[in-house]
């Protein structure tokens, strides 16, 4: 099966099955394959199979058959970031060279205006009132169907640039091959049953929309939320009875604070997805306690996985809860087409419960970098009998019984006086206090020590941030060791996100150092 497959494969099963939500507008299983035969036949009218389709738009119907209809045409889906100033989705773009664009009409006029970067591009579409220079789609999608361009499964399907949180953004070139893998391995670890009903609040340009086709591939239908918004979330659920939805840890939080949530029957939800990253373990724990009929789900995985590799499920989340606290930090065991490796410098294998970085193999890894051999070099390590595995550049441990634990990101230790800080270590002590709401902890540069090991906060309502600090660092000291403890404080009135809703550490960097160098002036993000 190649990834356009889906769709078509989804109607000839159930034809009426619902298969796509997007407020009031629906689609049943033969509607929306429709819908992904007319946008592929429409790009193949205006493209050749091998170029780049780029995608520039919040979650409409539309973006969620490009995920489809652009592999259908031949063509390699480039999703730009809508959250990206207009010079880094130049850049990005740029980058791809896409001889097509769609999006909406804020982001396809503000692109226009810098045609002349990007000269590639020969047609542009917009989802709304096209401006000037631009043309509906609706005349896309009018003409006859298009039978889909000849593919072989290792063909690439999407590209997605990085979020950039350890450098410039780099393309991650997916396949069919990836992305279906990606697909199979997560139904064998989040299965979907005949009643289910799926939440997809992320945005579409990022990685998560893997589980998209998950759905889909399984007969059940996606509800798509334009964004995350915990009242309309709340609502969505109660309205269209989602069993099962997919949320960071910031949005778990979100939702049950809500004012909404007492009066919101949440009675159809069975499972929440979560990932991202880390769920705080008390989080957790005030989770399973305050929706006692919802199953918790952890995925670990990256855009170069095309989506997860590693879970931990209900049970998992329920036994830590129960007698097993030690699950609380796991990300989980691998899934059944991935091997998970620990391994050191060289690439080679590391015993048991040793730190070193997470390798992964399997048929989900991508393949590669766009225009970057360099670059994918680096990554990929090729074993002398032939096995791909694809550094991911985090640090963890496997136990004896397969389960893996991140220990870190290999760019986010803080090196302090010769000793390695784990950051994710000193957030999850300090995320314990009862003043911190959210809290992020990165390195900047010192004199003395190398780096210092500083912590951005958001404070829970009614804190004193002039006094929180010292308290802050006082009931630290019993509970971290003097170098991990942070020797700089800024309080920020909310932490920075990437589009998946993880913390962009690199804008918190930058944040904290403006602050710790001028601590009076306000530093962006920070209050």
């Amino acid at each position: 099966m190649l990834l356009h497959d889906v769709p078509r494969a989804a109607a000839a099963s159930e034809p009426s099955a619902p298969s796509l939500v997007a407020g009031d507008r629906r689609w049943d299983a033969v509607g929306f394959a429709e819908l992904v035969d007319a946008l592929g036949s429409g790009l193949a009218r205006h493209s050749v199979p091998g170029d780049r389709v780029a995608v520039v738009a919040d979650n409409r119907p539309e973006f969620a058959a490009l995920l489809y209809a652009a592999p259908r045409a031949g063509t390699l889906l480039a999703m730009g970031n809508t959250r990206h100033t207009t010079d880094e989705l130049v850049d990005v773009l740029a980058d791809a060279a896409p001889t097509v664009v769609v999006g909406t009409t804020e982001h396809v006029e503000r692109l226009v205006e810098r045609a002349d970067d990007l000269g590639s591009v020969r047609s542009w579409w917009s989802l709304d009132d096209p401006p000037p220079g631009a043309r509906h789609v609706d005349d896309l999608l009018a003409g006859p169907v298009v039978e889909p361009a000849p593919a072989h499964e290792d063909d690439p399907v999407w590209l997605i640039h990085t979020s950039g949180t350890t450098g410039r953004p780099k393309g991650v070139l997916l396949t069919h091959r990836s992305v279906l893998a990606a697909v199979a391995n997560g139904a064998e670890a989040r299965p979907m049953g005949p009643d289910d009903v799926y939440m997809f609040p992320f945005p579409l340009f990022h990685i998560a929309a893997y589980n998209v086709v998950h759905a889909h591939q399984q007969g059940r239908p996606v509800v798509l939320a334009a964004r995350f918004d915990a009242a309309d979330a709340l609502a969505t659920i109660e309205r269209e009875r989602v069993t099962q939805v997919s949320l960071a840890p910031t949005m778990v939080a979100m939702l049950l604070d809500h004012p909404d949530r007492a009066a919101t029957d949440l009675s159809s939800l069975s499972r929440i997805s979560y990932g991202a990253s880390a769920m705080p373990p008390d989080l957790i724990r005030r989770t399973l306690a305050e929706l006692p009929g919802v199953g918790l789900a952890q995925g670990y995985g990256m855009t170069e996985l095309s989506g997860n590799a590693v879970f931990l499920g209900p049970e998992d989340h329920r036994q830590a809860v129960d007698d097993a606290p030690e699950l609380l930090a796991a990300a989980g065991r691998p899934g059944p087409l991935v091997r998970v490796r620990i391994a050191d410098e060289a690439g080679d294998e590391l015993p048991t419960d040793t730190a070193g970085e997470i390798l992964v193999s399997g048929p989900q890894v991508c393949a590669g970098y766009w225009n970057q051999p360099e670059e994918t070099a680096a990554v990929l390590h090729t074993d002398p009998d032939g096995t791909a595995w694809i550094r991911t550049g985090d640090l963890g441990t496997v136990d004896d019984d397969g389960v893996l634990r991140i220990v870190d990101r290999l760019k986010d230790l803080v090196i302090t006086g010769g000793e390695n800080v784990s950051s994710r270590e000193v957030e999850d002590v300090l995320a314990g206090h009862k003043l911190v709401r959210a809290v992020a902890v990165v390195g900047t540069p010192d004199e003395r020590w190398g780096e210092a090991v500083c912590a951005a906060v958001v404070w829970t309502d009614g804190t004193d941030p002039d006094l929180a600090p010292t308290e802050l660092r006082a009931w630290s000291e019993g509970r971290l060791a003097g170098f991990k403890r942070p020797r700089h404080v800024v309080t920020f009135d909310t932490l920075p996100t990437n589009a998946s809703g993880k913390v962009d550490k690199r804008a918190v960097r930058s944040a904290v150092l403006a602050a710790v160098r001028a601590p009076r002036a306000p530093a962006a993000g920070a209050g």
